[in-house]
């Protein structure tokens, strides 16, 4: 199923941290043009990661070898700023500098939040996206190391279960998503899901 992104009119002139919020709540996000200026989308289907499941999230023969060898230290909220950026790295991207100013003080705020893989100390990949609520809506990751980046999901996927939180939205099915048993759903079942998030007080922290 093709996902469809829908430009929409949401909070014209300067955006602050709590419009970006106040979006989210209302299956709203935000983009970076390549103009430097910031649009207003939602996405039809909407694809995310079940959290309400006891089989927990799909791990692969091989992803589960790296885990086993306990090769990467996990942090979060250590290098917010670098994880970012270095996501922003790519030849299309919606990452542009107002992106990386606003979700910067969505971090300074305690909102937006990393995941970060480490070896030897150095960061060898990484992931943010926004808490609110009783959800946490993913926005993109890297790696500068093979598996980098798939760790920082099963850690990701370990806290919300842990923290109890009822949604794990990506927007968008991507290849190495869809390995982890991400799923797309429609307005009619997305938009109760969120609701029923946003009522709740969820705490995300490392475990």
């Amino acid at each position: 199923m093709s996902v469809n992104f829908h430009k929409v009119k949401f909070k014209p002139g300067k955006i602050s941290y709590n419009d970006v919020l106040e979006a989210y709540s209302k299956n709203i996000f935000p983009m970076g043009e390549y103009n430097g200026t910031i649009s207003w989308f939602t996405a039809e289907p909407r694809a995310v990661i079940p959290l309400n499941t006891d089989k927990g999230l799909k791990i692969s023969h091989s992803l589960n070898q790296t885990l086993n060898k306990n090769i990467f230290k996990v942090r979060i909220d250590k290098a917010f700023k670098t994880v970012i950026r270095l996501c922003s790295l790519r030849r299309y991207t919606w990452i542009n500098n107002e992106i990386i100013k606003l979700y910067t003080d969505l971090h300074e705020h305690g909102f937006a939040h990393s995941v970060e893989a480490y070896i030897d100390n150095k960061l060898a990949g990484g992931l943010y996206g926004v808490a609110l609520n009783g959800a946490f809506f993913g926005e993109s990751m890297f790696y500068l190391y093979p598996n980098a980046s798939k760790i920082c999901v099963v850690k990701l996927f370990d806290i919300l279960k842990k923290s109890n939180f009822l949604l794990f939205d990506i927007q968008m099915i991507t290849p190495v998503f869809k390995t982890f048993g991400a799923i797309e759903i429609e307005s009619n079942k997305y938009l109760p899901l969120l609701k029923k998030a946003m009522r709740v007080k969820r705490e995300f922290k490392l475990n």
